[in-house]
């Protein structure tokens, strides 16, 4: 038998003034996934995430949560889904106790689940401290807390760890790496990490524009260029080597945005290297740095685009 999406969004379309967010969009979420929307800042996530979430509706096309619309369905769907915008504003003068009460009664939840969320999101220490003197990435922790008050079926999380430090990134991911193993919470999340989408998330969807781009596994993105390796170097003069090394070079460079660096992807690593640096060596050129790696999302969306995610 199969089964159900938890989440279907079909051909969806949102227009502000003369910006298409979000131009067409299709996509299912199974119970238990986790899913990725990744894309640079601008791409139409948040949009996309906030008509998920039933803030934004939809200019065409549909979006449906549990087999359900939002419009007559909303009590219901407010009980299955955790959300953590991209801010949460608290109120400073209340404790992490208090705050998380607060946000329990509203589910009709008692101490019990409140001292459950905070063990589970490492705030033991913090439970009479003010949310004013919380640092980033314990507020952040906070707002996951409360997303996950009332055990919900559906967790979105829209760009979670923007702004954090690493080390309060990767306590964000240890959390939801633990839902994971012990739930079968469906997530979706926005972000532009690269790495955080790859940790956090089996299925990975590739968004800019407003559109997909590409969609499935981090093994099925990049399955289709599995042998090519890329090269990444810089020169002591960049500025000379856009001159004298560009097409018809013979190899395919991508410039980065401050011209200071250059990616190439490579089907033949032990033919073509050589090759290349006998190039830069006939233009005079001199290698300040040279690293080989496999293909990464990034460099995925860099051949889907020009341009990398954090451009």
């Amino acid at each position: 038998m199969k089964t159900s999406p938890v989440i279907e969004v079909k051909n969806v379309c949102k227009s502000f003034k003369n910006v298409q967010a979000v131009n067409g969009v299709d996509f299912q979420i199974f119970k238990g996934q986790s899913v990725a929307l990744l894309g640079p800042n601008g791409a139409g996530k948040t949009t996309l995430m906030e008509m998920i979430e039933g803030i934004q509706k939809p200019d065409n096309g549909d979006i449906l949560i549990m087999g359900r619309k939002w419009k007559g369905n909303e009590r219901q769907l407010h009980q299955m889904i955790g959300l953590s915008l991209q801010e949460t504003h608290f109120i400073d003068r209340l404790t992490v106790s208090e705050t998380l009460k607060l946000f329990a009664s509203f589910y009709k939840l008692g101490k019990q689940r409140v001292n459950e969320i905070i063990q589970i999101i490492g705030l033991a220490e913090k439970t009479r401290s003010y949310v004013v003197n919380l640092s980033g990435g314990q507020r952040q922790r906070l707002a996951l807390g409360i997303a996950l008050l009332n055990d919900p079926k559906i967790l979105l999380l829209d760009e979670p760890t923007t702004g954090l430090d690493p080390n309060a990134r990767r306590e964000i991911w240890s959390i939801l790496q633990h839902l994971k193993k012990h739930s079968q919470t469906s997530l979706i999340l926005t972000t532009h990490y690269m790495e955080e989408a790859e940790q956090l998330c089996e299925r990975i969807i590739i968004i800019d524009k407003g559109q997909i781009l590409k969609q499935g596994s981090l093994e099925e993105l990049l399955k289709e260029d599995n042998d090519e390796k890329i090269i990444e170097f810089a020169l002591d003069e960049p500025n000379l080597a856009i001159e004298r090394v560009s097409n018809p070079s013979g190899f395919h460079i991508q410039w980065g945005a401050n011209r200071d660096k250059g990616i190439i992807a490579l089907n033949q690593i032990e033919r073509q290297l050589p090759e290349f640096l006998t190039l830069l060596n006939q233009n005079n050129l001199r290698l300040r740095h040279l690293e080989c790696r496999r293909k990464t999302l990034d460099d995925l969306f860099t051949t889907m685009t020009g341009r990398r995610l954090h451009e």
